[in-house]
């Protein structure tokens, strides 16, 4: 089923311990969108600058993706540039031009609004709201967000928060959201200010999934996947919401009867792991311009094999 992703569409300057690159596509909705559409077709809506490239329009274009609500206006695309440590646990930001995105006030074209599946990316939590309230009988929609939404627009967030089947945040952020330090302590909070479900991000560690069922509180694990060498990681957390949206969107779930469907919740995460880590095997989301579904398939029975007991 067809699925619409809002947030930014950017350019970044990326330094890692394995080179640099000035200038390449990126943004929390193009990752997503781009992981997404190993799934299910998908529709975005950003904002862009007079600069951006139309081979960049292609890359996304070429995946499937519709940009029909893909705004471009006078200025410059977002600029985020950045710079990891040597193990890439860590990274610097050294420019952030928010630029045209400043102003973003998102636009649902007419042929979004009737769509079933919603992910609204990182962007203010009265934005996502507003996007919500353009759709009509939306079936399933989740976000993510960001320690200054956390701490800066609370309230905002828990109004935004409470209307949403599930929230994909880091292991950091879920501390700082609920007030807990312990994750599962964490995740019951957060379900109690209203998501179905939390998946809780803890990068190359993997993820930890909660939803709440009749009997309480059900959790699992899913690990990170281990590479020989991970090359850039930025982008993997989107497309690991891109993965684990995308892969629900395509089996039609819909998280208010996700007590039948604890097996498609798993799957869900740890499509979100496969495509997180292809990712970071390249610089940026070059790695999507050769990536193929069987490709995609077999790192899912990868880690199939490997948690199993």
């Amino acid at each position: 089923m067809s699925l619409v992703i809002v947030g930014s569409v950017a350019y970044d300057a990326l330094q890692t311990p394995h080179g640099k690159v000035d200038r390449i596509l990126g943004g929390a909705c193009t990752y997503s969108a781009l992981s997404a559409s190993y799934f299910t077709p998908v529709s975005i809506v950003g904002v862009v600058g007079e600069d951006f490239a139309e081979s960049d329009v292609d890359m996304l274009t070429s995946h499937g993706i519709d940009v029909e609500g893909l705004e471009r206006v006078p200025g410059k695309t977002f600029f985020w540039s950045g710079v990891y440590s040597d193990d890439m646990n860590d990274r610097t930001t050294l420019v952030t031009e928010l630029n045209v995105f400043a102003s973003f006030d998102p636009k649902l074209p007419a042929s979004y609004r009737t769509k079933p599946y919603l992910f609204l990316g990182n962007i203010q939590p009265t934005l996502q709201k507003a996007v919500k309230e353009q759709m009509n009988g939306v079936k399933l929609v989740g976000g993510d967000t960001m320690n200054y939404w956390i701490v800066d627009h609370r309230d905002a967030l828990l109004e935004t928060i409470k209307e949403w089947d599930f929230l994909l945040i880091n292991d950091s952020e879920a501390r700082q959201l609920s007030g807990k330090a312990n994750l599962k302590h964490a995740a019951a909070t957060i379900l109690d200010f209203g998501p179905r479900t939390v998946i809780i991000k803890r990068g190359e560690y993997g993820a930890l999934l909660f939803w709440r069922t009749n009997g309480g509180i059900r959790w699992v694990a899913a690990p990170g996947y281990l590479l020989d060498e991970v090359f850039d990681p930025t982008g993997a957390g989107d497309c690991f919401a891109g993965g684990f949206m995308g892969y629900l969107a395509s089996r039609g779930i819909d998280l208010a009867t996700a007590e039948a469907e604890p097996k498609e919740l798993l799957r869900a995460v740890i499509y979100g792991s496969v495509m997180g880590s292809f990712c970071c095997e390249t610089f940026g989301p070059e790695r999507f311009r050769t990536l193929t579904r069987a490709q995609v398939d077999a790192r899912f029975q990868e880690f199939q094999a490997a948690t199993a007991f």
